[in-house]
């Protein structure tokens, strides 16, 4: 609702444009036609890990492990339909385990389950994770990338064993509909130059975050492809709007 004069501009969550339209009655927002798509400028994958106890160091040992348990271990998300519930969910069923989904109120408590061995894996934002797996409170298994990614070292990508998957969260800035193209065109050639800056590289890198760009109209169909995706995803799972 803010003036399009390229003043105000946001930058919001891949779930805020793609999760949030399918769980979610009344959203006073419309994805892809309340705003202008300007810039991307990170991507990040999601990072599988469990305890350290968990006698497991493979993505491949986890699904033997969680089958030979007949779906004994708990998966802990951020809560229903959070990037988590719907990433676990989505592994779950491309490689034919299961686990009990326990949801927990937001990314930091189940995170926390998982570190104390209250909840025995999760799969989560590389940032939230990483800062943990190199201080050995849990142990990474693989990510979403569809390739191995240098900035999270030698985990594998878990499509190396469960072809096909992958997932990948990018960040981008929207403005309010209408804003005037040449405002826009300047906000995206700004962007280019800021995220190809060395500085700026090193604080996605320390977040497990890979610098991106691209046309306005990539980043608003990579928003189009990946709703109607996590729409397939949500009525498998059978989730309904709240």
């Amino acid at each position: 609702n803010a003036t399009p004069d390229g003043y105000t501009i946001i930058t919001t969550s891949l779930s805020a444009l793609t999760v949030s339209p399918h769980i979610r009655k009344n959203l006073p927002y419309d994805p892809m036609k309340d705003f202008e798509y300007v810039a991307l400028y990170s991507r990040q994958g999601n990072v599988l890990v469990v305890h350290p106890d968990l006698p497991v160091k493979s993505v491949k040992e986890l699904i033997e492990y969680a089958k030979a348990k007949q779906g004994k271990i708990n998966m802990a998300s951020a809560g229903t339909g959070a990037q988590s519930h719907l990433n676990g969910t989505a592994l779950m069923m491309a490689a034919g385990f299961q686990s009990l989904h326990v949801p927990y109120k937001g990314g930091g408590p189940s995170m926390t389950a998982v570190i104390a061995g209250e909840a025995h894996w999760s799969i989560a934002p590389a940032g939230a994770m990483m800062s943990h797996v190199r201080a050995g409170r849990l142990r990474a298994l693989g990510h979403s990338l569809p390739q191995r990614s240098p900035l999270l070292g030698d985990i594998p990508a878990i499509a190396e064993t469960v072809p096909g998957f992958k997932y990948v969260a990018f960040s981008g800035f929207l403005a309010p509909k209408g804003t005037p193209k040449a405002i826009m065109q300047k906000i995206h050639a700004t962007m280019a130059k800021v995220v190809s800056a060395p500085e700026m590289r090193q604080q996605l890198a320390l977040q497990g975050a890979e610098p991106a760009t691209g046309t306005p109209e990539e980043f608003r169909r990579a928003v189009q492809a990946e709703l109607a995706e996590i729409g397939k995803l949500v009525k498998a799972i059978g989730l309904t709007a709240e």
